[in-house]
């Protein structure tokens, strides 16, 4: 599925869409999962597989494609009495579209462990008993499925990076702030006890003789 532009910059159809599109990945997910769960059963099979992967590609380009219609969205123009609404509008989807998101990058990792456990089964299997053209082929399909979608979870790790590193970095800077901040005061305070001590030991050893 490839990306299409808007719907003429009605904020209210694409609002839609984009909600339509959420609600597209939130089941894709949940479709995704429950094959998860069949590997591994009797239901396994290279078809499943194949299905498995082709609703990991959809569901990756309705991602993207969502993506694209949310900055859009972001970007119409509004009058000052609609600023507030569709601020509002737009935070709501950005929520349910992450939490979706969320979601289904977890069952793609999921996905990604249950096939690499998968290849070195295959591959301690073909060492012991030799190698069949049948096993040969799963092989091979499989490490190309692999190969395809565990850069998609890389990539939308990497979009959100930047901006982890940034908010790290801003963290780290405070702390340290905040570090020497606090050994400044900490040394005042040593050094006010010091000259206190002092000047009581010279009180009393004045007093004392």
């Amino acid at each position: 599925m490839s990306y299409t532009p808007g719907v003429g910059g009605d904020p209210a159809q694409l609002a839609q869409r984009i909600s339509s599109n959420i609600q597209k990945i939130t089941q894709c997910s949940v479709e995704i999962q429950r094959t998860l769960n069949q590997l591994g059963t009797p239901q396994d099979s290279p078809e499943l597989r194949q299905q498995l992967q082709q609703k990991q590609q959809y569901t990756n380009q309705l991602a993207k494609e969502t993506d694209k219609y949310i900055k859009e969205f972001g970007s119409l123009p509004t009058t000052p009495s609609e600023q507030r609404q569709r601020k509002i509008q737009k935070d709501r989807l950005v929520a349910e579209f992450t939490t979706s998101l969320t979601n289904f990058q977890k069952v793609q990792r999921q996905a990604a462990e249950r096939e690499k456990e998968f290849v070195a089964r295959v591959r301690a299997s073909s060492r012991v008993s030799g190698s069949f053209p049948e096993d040969s082929s799963k092989e091979r399909n499989l490490v190309s499925w692999e190969s395809q979608t565990q850069p998609q979870v890389q990539v939308q790790d990497e979009e959100i990076t930047e901006d982890d590193l940034r908010l790290i970095h801003e963290r780290e800077s405070s702390i340290r702030q905040l570090e020497r901040k606090s050994r400044k005061t900490l040394c005042i305070i040593i050094l006010i006890l010091v000259i206190g001590v002092a000047i009581i030991s010279l009180i009393i050893w004045g007093l004392n003789h």
